[in-house]
Protein backbone atom coordinates (compact mmCIF):
# COMPACT_ATOMS: atom_id res chain seq x y z
CA UNK A 1 0.00 0.00 0.00
CA UNK A 2 1.34 3.62 -0.91
CA UNK A 3 1.08 5.99 2.06
CA UNK A 4 -0.06 9.41 0.82
CA UNK A 5 0.15 12.71 3.06
CA UNK A 6 -1.65 15.75 2.38
CA UNK A 7 -4.53 14.68 -0.09
CA UNK A 8 -7.17 16.98 1.31
CA UNK A 9 -6.72 18.84 -2.16
CA UNK A 10 -4.34 19.82 -5.28
CA UNK A 11 -1.75 17.03 -5.54
CA UNK A 12 -1.94 14.68 -2.92
CA UNK A 13 -5.77 14.44 -3.61
CA UNK A 14 -5.39 14.10 -7.62
CA UNK A 15 -2.58 11.33 -6.45
CA UNK A 16 -4.26 8.97 -4.51
CA UNK A 17 -7.12 9.11 -7.30
CA UNK A 18 -4.37 8.56 -10.17
CA UNK A 19 -2.54 6.04 -8.06
CA UNK A 20 -5.96 4.11 -7.08
CA UNK A 21 -6.96 3.85 -10.78
CA UNK A 22 -3.69 2.51 -11.77
CA UNK A 23 -4.72 -0.08 -9.39
CA UNK A 24 -2.22 0.61 -6.54
CA UNK A 25 -3.50 0.40 -2.70
CA UNK A 26 -3.46 3.88 -1.35
CA UNK A 27 -4.04 5.10 2.10
CA UNK A 28 -4.72 8.81 1.80
CA UNK A 29 -4.16 10.55 4.95
CA UNK A 30 -5.42 14.84 5.89
CA UNK A 31 -4.92 16.47 9.39
CA UNK A 32 -8.59 16.90 8.83
CA UNK A 33 -9.90 13.44 7.77
CA UNK A 34 -13.19 14.65 6.48
CA UNK A 35 -11.98 16.64 3.79
CA UNK A 36 -11.28 13.29 2.01
CA UNK A 37 -14.77 12.14 1.86
CA UNK A 38 -14.66 11.93 -2.46
CA UNK A 39 -11.37 9.45 -1.44
CA UNK A 40 -13.56 6.79 0.24
CA UNK A 41 -16.44 7.04 -2.08
CA UNK A 42 -13.62 5.86 -4.48
CA UNK A 43 -12.51 2.87 -2.00
CA UNK A 44 -9.61 4.90 -1.42
CA UNK A 45 -8.71 3.86 2.67
CA UNK A 46 -8.54 7.78 4.77
CA UNK A 47 -7.25 7.81 8.04
CA UNK A 48 -6.37 11.41 9.54
CA UNK A 49 -2.95 12.58 10.07
CA UNK A 50 -1.06 15.62 11.74
CA UNK A 51 2.43 15.57 9.95
CA UNK A 52 3.35 17.77 12.45
CA UNK A 53 2.55 15.72 15.47
CA UNK A 54 4.49 12.62 16.69
CA UNK A 55 2.08 11.21 18.49
CA UNK A 56 -0.54 11.33 15.46
CA UNK A 57 2.07 9.31 13.24
CA UNK A 58 2.96 6.95 15.64
CA UNK A 59 -1.10 6.55 15.97
CA UNK A 60 -0.83 6.22 12.36
CA UNK A 61 1.66 3.13 12.28
CA UNK A 62 -0.19 1.30 14.67
CA UNK A 63 -3.41 1.39 13.13
CA UNK A 64 -2.61 0.55 9.69
CA UNK A 65 -0.14 -2.51 12.02
CA UNK A 66 -3.08 -3.53 13.28
CA UNK A 67 -4.91 -3.89 10.06
CA UNK A 68 -2.32 -5.71 8.98
CA UNK A 69 -1.42 -3.31 5.93
CA UNK A 70 2.08 -3.46 4.82
CA UNK A 71 3.49 -0.08 3.19
CA UNK A 72 5.30 -0.12 0.00
CA UNK A 73 5.43 3.65 -0.48
CA UNK A 74 5.16 6.53 1.07
CA UNK A 75 4.80 9.98 -0.75
CA UNK A 76 5.42 12.74 1.75
CA UNK A 77 3.70 15.29 -0.19
CA UNK A 78 2.16 17.63 3.22
CA UNK A 79 3.47 21.03 2.89
CA UNK A 80 2.43 24.81 2.46
CA UNK A 81 4.49 27.87 1.45
CA UNK A 82 4.92 31.03 3.91
CA UNK A 83 5.38 33.87 1.69
CA UNK A 84 6.74 37.43 2.44
CA UNK A 85 9.96 39.06 2.83
CA UNK A 86 12.54 37.70 4.98
CA UNK A 87 13.27 40.63 7.24
CA UNK A 88 9.40 40.24 7.92
CA UNK A 89 9.34 36.30 9.01
CA UNK A 90 9.14 35.83 12.61
CA UNK A 91 11.17 33.03 14.02
CA UNK A 92 8.30 31.24 15.03
CA UNK A 93 6.65 31.48 11.61
CA UNK A 94 9.85 30.46 10.14
CA UNK A 95 10.61 27.67 12.25
CA UNK A 96 6.58 26.02 11.70
CA UNK A 97 7.76 25.90 8.04
CA UNK A 98 10.28 24.20 8.26
CA UNK A 99 9.06 21.65 10.91
CA UNK A 100 6.02 21.13 8.14
CA UNK A 101 7.81 21.37 5.26
CA UNK A 102 11.75 19.17 6.44
CA UNK A 103 11.36 17.94 9.83
CA UNK A 104 7.64 16.37 9.16
CA UNK A 105 9.23 14.51 6.07
CA UNK A 106 12.12 13.44 8.16
CA UNK A 107 9.74 11.91 10.47
CA UNK A 108 7.06 10.07 8.38
CA UNK A 109 10.60 8.79 6.66
CA UNK A 110 11.79 7.36 9.88
CA UNK A 111 8.38 6.12 10.47
CA UNK A 112 8.29 3.72 7.48
CA UNK A 113 12.11 2.60 6.93
CA UNK A 114 11.96 -0.21 9.53
CA UNK A 115 9.01 -2.08 7.82
CA UNK A 116 10.26 -1.38 3.77
CA UNK A 117 13.85 -2.47 5.21
CA UNK A 118 12.31 -5.62 6.79
CA UNK A 119 10.73 -6.63 3.63
CA UNK A 120 13.94 -5.56 1.58
CA UNK A 121 11.92 -2.94 -0.85
CA UNK A 122 9.77 0.60 -0.94
CA UNK A 123 9.60 3.69 -2.42
CA UNK A 124 9.94 7.13 -0.60
CA UNK A 125 8.45 9.94 -2.43
CA UNK A 126 9.82 13.46 -1.52
CA UNK A 127 7.95 16.54 -3.13
CA UNK A 128 10.35 19.05 -3.65
CA UNK A 129 9.53 22.33 -6.44
CA UNK A 130 11.64 24.08 -8.16
CA UNK A 131 11.31 26.83 -6.03
CA UNK A 132 14.28 24.64 -4.30
CA UNK A 133 16.59 25.16 -6.93
CA UNK A 134 15.57 28.69 -8.40
CA UNK A 135 15.09 30.96 -4.90
CA UNK A 136 12.71 33.89 -5.86
CA UNK A 137 12.38 37.03 -3.68
CA UNK A 138 9.39 37.02 -1.27
CA UNK A 139 9.41 33.33 -0.90
CA UNK A 140 12.45 32.71 1.12
CA UNK A 141 11.40 30.44 3.58
CA UNK A 142 9.43 28.29 1.56
CA UNK A 143 12.52 28.02 -1.33
CA UNK A 144 14.67 27.44 1.67
CA UNK A 145 12.67 24.48 2.96
CA UNK A 146 12.29 22.68 -0.41
CA UNK A 147 16.13 22.95 -1.05
CA UNK A 148 16.80 21.28 2.32
CA UNK A 149 13.88 18.24 1.04
CA UNK A 150 16.24 17.91 -2.36
CA UNK A 151 19.58 17.86 -0.22
CA UNK A 152 17.69 15.05 2.45
CA UNK A 153 16.71 13.20 -0.46
CA UNK A 154 19.91 12.98 -1.63
CA UNK A 155 21.54 11.30 1.38
CA UNK A 156 18.18 9.56 2.03
CA UNK A 157 18.64 8.11 -1.24
CA UNK A 158 22.35 6.84 -0.82
CA UNK A 159 21.59 5.61 2.99
CA UNK A 160 18.57 3.40 2.07
CA UNK A 161 19.79 1.66 -1.44
CA UNK A 162 21.38 -1.00 0.35
CA UNK A 163 18.52 -1.50 2.33
CA UNK A 164 16.38 -1.77 -0.76
CA UNK A 165 14.77 1.28 -0.40
CA UNK A 166 14.55 3.82 -3.39
CA UNK A 167 14.03 7.58 -2.94
CA UNK A 168 12.29 9.59 -5.72
CA UNK A 169 12.20 13.47 -5.60
CA UNK A 170 9.67 15.51 -7.77
CA UNK A 171 9.77 18.57 -8.38
CA UNK A 172 6.84 20.13 -9.30
CA UNK A 173 6.64 23.35 -11.67
CA UNK A 174 3.49 25.23 -11.53
CA UNK A 175 0.49 22.88 -10.69
CA UNK A 176 -3.15 23.91 -10.34
CA UNK A 177 -4.16 23.66 -6.75
CA UNK A 178 -5.20 25.64 -3.44
CA UNK A 179 -1.27 26.39 -2.73
CA UNK A 180 -1.65 29.86 -4.05
CA UNK A 181 -4.51 30.70 -1.65
CA UNK A 182 -2.93 29.20 1.20
CA UNK A 183 0.66 30.70 0.27
CA UNK A 184 -1.60 34.36 -0.32
CA UNK A 185 -2.88 33.70 3.14
CA UNK A 186 0.51 33.27 4.90
CA UNK A 187 1.91 36.97 3.09
CA UNK A 188 3.94 38.16 6.50
CA UNK A 189 4.66 41.90 5.98
CA UNK A 190 4.91 43.87 9.64
CA UNK A 191 3.43 47.22 10.16
CA UNK A 192 5.52 49.61 8.82
CA UNK A 193 7.88 47.32 7.12
CA UNK A 194 10.19 48.43 4.94
CA UNK A 195 8.52 46.43 2.05
CA UNK A 196 4.73 47.10 2.33
CA UNK A 197 4.75 49.73 -0.97
CA UNK A 198 5.38 46.26 -2.51
CA UNK A 199 2.23 44.17 -1.25
CA UNK A 200 1.02 43.90 -4.23
CA UNK A 201 4.28 42.22 -6.07
CA UNK A 202 4.68 40.39 -3.13
CA UNK A 203 1.38 38.95 -3.09
CA UNK A 204 2.08 38.50 -7.01
CA UNK A 205 4.88 35.99 -5.52
CA UNK A 206 2.69 34.00 -3.39
CA UNK A 207 0.13 33.75 -6.39
CA UNK A 208 2.48 32.78 -8.83
CA UNK A 209 2.65 29.39 -9.07
CA UNK A 210 -0.85 29.06 -10.54
CA UNK A 211 -0.37 31.19 -13.46
CA UNK A 212 -1.20 29.19 -16.68
CA UNK A 213 -0.41 26.28 -14.07
CA UNK A 214 -0.95 22.38 -14.91
CA UNK A 215 -4.38 20.72 -13.98
CA UNK A 216 -3.36 18.76 -11.02
CA UNK A 217 -4.91 15.52 -12.28
CA UNK A 218 -2.64 15.62 -15.60
CA UNK A 219 0.51 16.08 -12.99
CA UNK A 220 -0.45 13.09 -11.09
CA UNK A 221 -1.21 10.97 -14.17
CA UNK A 222 2.33 11.41 -15.10
CA UNK A 223 3.90 11.14 -11.48
CA UNK A 224 2.07 7.89 -10.88
CA UNK A 225 3.29 6.31 -14.26
CA UNK A 226 6.99 7.13 -12.63
CA UNK A 227 5.91 5.81 -9.35
CA UNK A 228 5.05 2.63 -10.74
CA UNK A 229 7.96 2.09 -13.39
CA UNK A 230 10.43 -1.34 -12.27
CA UNK A 231 12.96 1.44 -11.37
CA UNK A 232 11.56 4.78 -10.56
CA UNK A 233 13.56 8.01 -11.48
CA UNK A 234 15.72 9.43 -8.94
CA UNK A 235 14.33 12.65 -9.99
CA UNK A 236 11.80 13.82 -11.90
CA UNK A 237 10.04 17.33 -12.88
CA UNK A 238 7.16 17.47 -14.08
CA UNK A 239 4.51 20.67 -14.69
CA UNK A 240 4.77 23.99 -15.82
CA UNK A 241 8.15 25.91 -15.81
CA UNK A 242 9.49 22.23 -13.78
CA UNK A 243 12.17 22.28 -16.57
CA UNK A 244 12.58 25.69 -18.03
CA UNK A 245 13.39 26.89 -14.50
CA UNK A 246 15.70 25.18 -13.15
CA UNK A 247 17.66 25.73 -16.70
CA UNK A 248 17.80 29.48 -15.71
CA UNK A 249 18.84 28.56 -12.25
CA UNK A 250 22.11 26.66 -13.56
CA UNK A 251 22.50 28.75 -16.84
CA UNK A 252 21.96 31.81 -16.04
CA UNK A 253 24.58 34.56 -14.64
CA UNK A 254 23.84 35.15 -11.37
CA UNK A 255 23.93 38.61 -11.79
CA UNK A 256 21.89 38.68 -14.74
CA UNK A 257 19.28 36.09 -12.45
CA UNK A 258 19.16 38.58 -9.40
CA UNK A 259 18.22 41.40 -11.90
CA UNK A 260 15.29 39.57 -13.95
CA UNK A 261 13.99 38.41 -10.55
CA UNK A 262 14.36 41.48 -8.94
CA UNK A 263 12.88 43.41 -11.73
CA UNK A 264 9.98 40.77 -11.70
CA UNK A 265 8.92 41.64 -8.25
CA UNK A 266 9.80 45.31 -8.12
CA UNK A 267 12.32 44.95 -6.32
CA UNK A 268 14.37 48.40 -7.68
CA UNK A 269 11.23 50.76 -6.81
CA UNK A 270 12.50 50.69 -3.18
CA UNK A 271 15.09 53.02 -4.24
CA UNK A 272 12.89 54.59 -5.86
CA UNK A 273 10.37 55.43 -3.15
CA UNK A 274 13.93 56.14 -0.73
CA UNK A 275 14.94 59.13 -2.43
Amino acid sequence: MILITGCSSGIGHALALALHARGASVCATARRPETLGELAEKGILTLGLDVNSPNSIAALMAELAQRNITLTGLVNNAGYGLMGPLADISAADASQQFQTNVLSLLAMTQAVIPTMAAQGQGLVVNVGSVSGVLTTPFAGAYCATKAAVHSLSDALRMELAPLGIHVMVVQPGAIASSFGATASNTVEVRPGSLYAPLANAIMKRASASQQQATPAAVFAEQLAAAMLRRTPPAYIRLGKGGRALPLLARWLPLSLRDALLSRLFSLPKLKTLKK
